[in-house]
């Protein structure tokens, strides 16, 4: 296995060991509340819409790549490589976009008045 590949499950495997650990509470520790559930639905939607601009830069970023590549190959083949990629960085920019909308409706969903 290679060297990266180790690290990571070693990281893995201590991170979830020291999990179980450190998340675990007595019976005196207070309740949950209403609150509590609504700050884990914001950091979920953060999380969420974070993790679809990543995969949407990556995705546009390889996207963008080999089409300039495939213009650098075939430069009279520019004209018919632009109308797909556009096309395609579309795509996935609106799946970004998704994401977003999903996550302000999630927050949005947020009823702060039944907790009180």
């Amino acid at each position: 296995m290679k060297k990266s590949t180790i690290t990571f499950l070693s990281t893995f495997a201590i991170v979830a060991l020291w999990s179980t650990s450190a998340f675990a509470q007595g019976t005196a520790a207070a309740a949950d509340n209403v609150f509590t559930t609504y700050a884990w639905l914001g950091a979920a939607s953060a999380f969420g819409v974070s993790l679809a601009a990543l995969g949407g830069s990556l995705g546009q970023g390889r996207a963008a790549a080999a089409a300039l590549e495939g213009i650098a190959r075939n430069p009279g083949a520019a004209g018919k490589l632009f109308t797909p990629l556009i096309l395609g960085l579309a795509l996935i920019e609106s799946l970004v976009i998704y994401a977003f909308v999903i996550s302000i409706l999630m927050v949005l969903n947020i009823d702060i008045t039944a907790a009180l």
